[in-house]
Order: structure tokens, then C-alpha cells, then sequence
């Protein structure tokens, strides 16, 4: 959904430890999806496309493990296990099956929170740089850190390209000034909001003309990446 820090699906079949977990990610800005079963959680998978799914291991109809398998042969979604304290659980096995951490319950939502926080970072850390987008007229190279636009290679310095990059990769994506500091710039960055604004600006006039994506300005917001 726009405007958040990601979708995460919460696949639990106790309805109180969703209900819990959905409370608490909502309230710091994610948005939710919850499944009670592993035939639900990939259907949901499917059709709502999260950026992380939480995976309780003991799930009626199809267990976690095989879940996780399912997702693995299509998707490197980030996947965090769900393991009950004194459950018998091959850790091993599960990280070798493609999970990219698990926690143990009960937990403090504060430690869940930072699971969640780190593992986004370290996947979009990981695939950062790895992929050349194209849209009408614009060419994005994040190996080189090349931007053709109009048939036109256009100069920018890092900040700014990674600026454009972050947008134009989570495309109709809505992000606040402060999200864009922190993913493009990182948490410990001393500067304020206008860091934004004045690249934005920079983008935008040497970006100029009519193309079906534009860097749309949401009011009382941030900005997106639109693409039409």
C-alpha cells in the first residue's frame, strides 16, 4: 500500500498473536495481511504481494516449512519463522529452506519490529544496484549508475541517482521525506527534510518533458514515482 513501510503478510493460525502483531505493525506504519492457514497464506501471498511475510511453522492444511518451499520456487520475498518456545524446530533446516531469520514465541514486539526493520534493509541492501529499469524514454542503470533519458546520458551525483533509483524501483509508491532520508540517505543522516526537496528539484529539471512516469509531489505526504 502507498504511503507505508511495506506489506507484511502475518500467517498465524492463532488469531490473538495476529491480532497482536497486526496492531503493532500497523501503529509504526506498515500495512497488513493475515492468514490462519498455509493454504491461505498462499493464496494471500498471490494475490496481496507483500514485501515480508511472518510464517508460523505448525499451520493447519500446509505446514510452514512447505509454505516457505512454495514461495522459494517463485519469489525471494523476505520470510521470517514463527516458532512457539520449546517447539521442536530445525533452525537449520529452515534457513537452508530459504528463511531469512526467525523469532522465537513469545517475544516483545519491540525485538519483532527490529527483526522486521533489519531484514527489509538487508534485502533491499542486497538487491540494490543489481537491477537496469526502463520506462518511456528514461533508462536506469543501478551497476553503473548510468541514466539515459531522451537518448540522452544525464549526469548525476550518487545521492541523486540513488534518490531516482529508490522512486523509479518502488514505482507508485508514496514516501514521506522522512522514509526517503532514511532509506536513500540512512537513519544516522544529520540532515532535515529539505535534503529531499532540493533533489527532487534537481531531478526534476533535468528530467523535464512529457513521459507516461512523472515525480509526482503528494501534498502533506512525500512524492512517488508515477507511472501511468
Amino acid at each position: 500500500m502507498e504511503g507505508t513501510l511495506g506489506k507484511v503478510l502475518i500467517v498465524d493460525d492463532d488469531e490473538n498473536i495476529c491480532d497482536i502483531i497486526n496492531m503493532y505493525l500497523m501503529n509504526t506504519g506498515y500495512d497488513t495481511c493475515i492468514a490462519h492457514d498455509g493454504k491461505e497464506a498462499l493464496e494471500e501471498f498471490h494475490s496481496y504481494i507483500p514485501d515480508l511475510v511472518l510464517l508460523d511453522i505448525m499451520l493447519p492444511y500446509i505446514d510452514g516449512m512447505d509454505v516457505l518451499k512454495a514461495i522459494r520456487k517463485e519469489s525471494e520475498t523476505p520470510v521470517i519463522l514463527l516458532t512457539a518456545r520449546g517447539e521442536t524446530f530445525d533452525k537449520v533446516l529452515g534457513l537452508e529452506l530459504g528463511a531469512d531469520d526467525y523469532i522465537v514465541k513469545p517475544f516483545e514486539p519491540k525485538e519483532l519490529l527490529a527483526r522486521i526493520k533489519a531484514v527489509l534493509r538487508r534485502y533491499n541492501a542486497d538487491n540494490k544496484g543489481k537491477e537496469i529499469l526502463t520506462f518511456d524514454n528514461l533508462y536506469i542503470d543501478a551497476n553503473s549508475y548510468k541514466v539515459i533519458y531522451a537518448d540522452k546520458e544525464i549526469k548525476m551525483p550518487p545521492k541523486e541517482f540513488e534518490l531516482l533509483y529508490y522512486l523509479a524501483v518502488n514505482k507508485n509508491k508514496v514516501f514521506t521525506r522522512e522514509q526517503l532520508l532514511c532509506e536513500v540517505w540512512g537513519y544516522d543522516y544529520p540532515g532535515d527534510s529539505r535534503t529531499v526537496d532540493v533533489h527532487i528539484k534537481r531531478l526534476r529539471e533535468k528530467l523535464e518533458g512529457e513521459s507516461s512516469w512523472q515525480i509526482e509531489t503528494v501534498w502533506g505526504v512525500g512524492y512517488k514515482f508515477e507511472v501511468k
